[in-house]
């Protein structure tokens, strides 16, 4: 065998190694983590789902969206209210929890539907803040619809059943070891994940997402040479819609109760800051950016005690949330000058590095 036709092979062996071993690890991590990691671990997850929706609008189709929280929130109250018994005075329609999840990503979808007229025919700053409306109508609707969200107080989120295994903390013992809720969790999580990621990145390399990046690049030129711009923006729209939508369930899940204030327009501004980190445009590049910058807060509050300028809030330091939005507020403002591609750039150079070497 001819050595040009061994190097790529070697490549991809190594290649196939690695994210064979990445993915062992990730599912025997619930076996030897504790219960904060495991959250930080789910937190991260359904932040890069989130991420992923919003690259795909605003990264692969150029839409800026100021309004991904709203639909998080439409997921993750929508999934309260179908799957509750409604017993404790609040709305809840009882349905089993696997369909109240599907249920609640379409309505996260229908949501974005009926923005969609909008969104096809904005663009830039106006859609920006046609969508940042949509963050304070939620805030309103939130706060004052008493019965369906619980008000400023939230609402209790009932456990995922799946298969007649529900996902609480009762424990169950996998091999000796106790399985709570977020080890249970963990493994839905990793699954949606991966589903969601692979269907973005079939659209992207697909003919939709040459549509959808022709659209960014060039508007007007797209529609010349015949891609109906407003029904792919509108498409993706909901579309990233749904993918926020899951991201909201999974947060529910997590947090096991829904409060208001979550959903503010600093989610907004986190999402936008995960894809430009990560880089915009890439699936890969949303999950990268999306770990960064969830798993900061918490990772400072953890080692508060241990880092300088950090305390705890009210004792005279930074507080951790607070530290980790300058932290990746620089971030964004490096990035951009330094790094347009985003962290998922610097894999990509390497490689090509590598594979000019080898050549």
């Amino acid at each position: 065998m001819s050595e040009a036709l061994v190097r790529p092979l070697k490549a991809l062996s190594t290649r196939t190694y690695l994210w064979t071993a990445a993915a062992v690890l990730l599912l025997a991590l619930p076996f030897y983590l504790d219960r904060f990691w495991l959250q930080a671990g789910l937190f991260a997850m359904a932040a890069a789902l989130g991420a992923i929706g919003i690259n795909l609008l605003t990264g692969a189709t150029g839409q800026l969206s100021m309004g991904h929280a709203f639909f998080l929130a439409v997921g993750a109250y929508g999934y309260c209210v179908f799957a509750a018994e409604g017993g404790d005075g609040l709305t809840g329609l009882g349905l089993p929890t696997w369909l109240a999840a599907v249920l609640a990503v379409l309505v996260a979808g229908v949501a974005g539907g009926l923005f969609s007229p909008i969104s096809g025919r904005l663009s830039g700053a106006y859609l920006g803040i046609a969508t940042l409306a949509l963050v304070f109508i939620g805030q309103h609707v939130m706060f004052n619809a008493h019965d369906l969200t619980g008000g400023a107080n939230g609402r209790d989120v009932p456990p995922l059943n799946l298969f007649g295994l529900t996902f609480d903390d009762r424990e169950l013992l996998v091999a000796a070891v106790p399985f709570g809720s977020a080890e249970k969790l963990w493994y839905a999580g990793l699954l949606a994940l991966l589903a969601g990621a692979l269907f973005a990145r079939g659209v992207l390399r697909g003919r939709p997402g040459r549509a959808m990046n022709a659209i960014r690049d060039h508007r007007i030129a797209a529609g010349v040479i015949g891609v109906p711009v407003a029904r792919y923006r509108a498409a993706v729209f909901v579309l990233s819609s749904m993918y926020a939508g899951l991201a909201g369930v999974l947060l529910a899940l997590v947090f096991q109760r829904t409060v208001p204030d979550y959903f503010g327009i600093t989610l907004s501004l986190e999402y936008l800051a995960m894809i430009v980190i990560g880089g915009l445009g890439s699936v890969s590049g949303a999950v990268a950016g999306a770990v960064f910058v969830s798993l900061l807060p918490q990772l400072l509050t953890r080692y508060s005690d241990a880092l300088p300028l950090v305390s705890a809030p009210g004792t005279g330091g930074i507080a951790p949330g607070e530290a980790s939005r300058y932290l990746y507020g620089a971030a964004v403002v490096l990035v951009v000058l330094f790094l347009p591609g985003g962290l998922v750039r610097v894999t990509a150079r390497r490689r090509t590095r590598t594979l000019t070497e080898e050549r």
